[in-house]
Formats: structure tokens, sequence, C-alpha cells
């Protein structure tokens, strides 16, 4: 299955955070996909995004649980694909926030469209 660029996995606890970033990543013509941490793995075995954009929640561990089938896809794919960004409530880079190596960008929070538009525009343009 070829990832889908015009796709975008929204994951996070926080319904009304998945809805700011939903209401983002649309603003850059793409179809968000929002998902809860328990129901976002199905999701991902469904279609395959071209990005993945995970609320870490408090302590940047919400989504812990989707890292291994995200690292599957991309092994699969032989690229880094779909591109995996962090909304933590840290900044800085995934190196130096100790993150698993799957995650591409941080974005600190809180959200706002010029924080997050030119992230995910960088990442689905690398496609």
């Amino acid at each position: 299955m070829a990832a889908d660029f015009s796709k975008v996995l929204v994951v996070g606890k926080s319904s009304i955070n998945r809805v700011v970033v939903s209401k983002i990543v649309e603003k850059s013509g793409l179809k968000p996909i929002s998902e809860s941490p328990e129901t976002a793995e199905k999701a991902l075995a469904g279609h395959l995004p071209g990005t993945i954009i995970l609320d870490g929640g408090p302590d940047n561990k919400d989504c812990d649980r989707l890292m291994s089938a995200i690292d599957a896809r991309r092994r699969a794919s032989g690229k880094p694909l779909p591109a995996v960004i962090l909304l933590s409530t840290s900044n800085g880079t995934p190196e130096s926030l100790g993150l698993s190596g799957v995650i591409d960008a941080v974005v600190a929070k809180p959200i706002t469209p010029d924080r997050l538009q030119p992230v995910v525009d960088r990442l689905v343009g690398r496609g």
C-alpha cells in the first residue's frame, strides 16, 4: 500500500486538540483523520497517511503504544514514511527530548497555526 500524502492521521486523547490540529491540517489542503490513541492503530492499518501528528499529552507518552506500528510501517516502506510530528509540552528536538527515533519533528504547545502549519508543509513536501 502506497502512502497517501493527502491524508494526515491526527492522534490524541483530547478531542479539542484533535479538532484544532485537524483545522490547521485542512488549511494545508490535507485531509485529517482524527483518532484517539486507542483507535489509531486500527485506523493506521486501514490507511497509510503521509503524515501522522501525535499529541503526546503532559508527559509525551500518550501515543507510545503506536510507535511500534509506525516503525513497522516505515520499515516495510523502506522510507521514513509516514512522517511523524509530536505535539509536546517540551521544546526541543526528538533527540534532545529522548524520544523515539520514529519522531521526525517536535512542535511545542500551545498548538497554533503559525507553529504547526510550516512543519506539516515541510514534512508533507518531502515525499
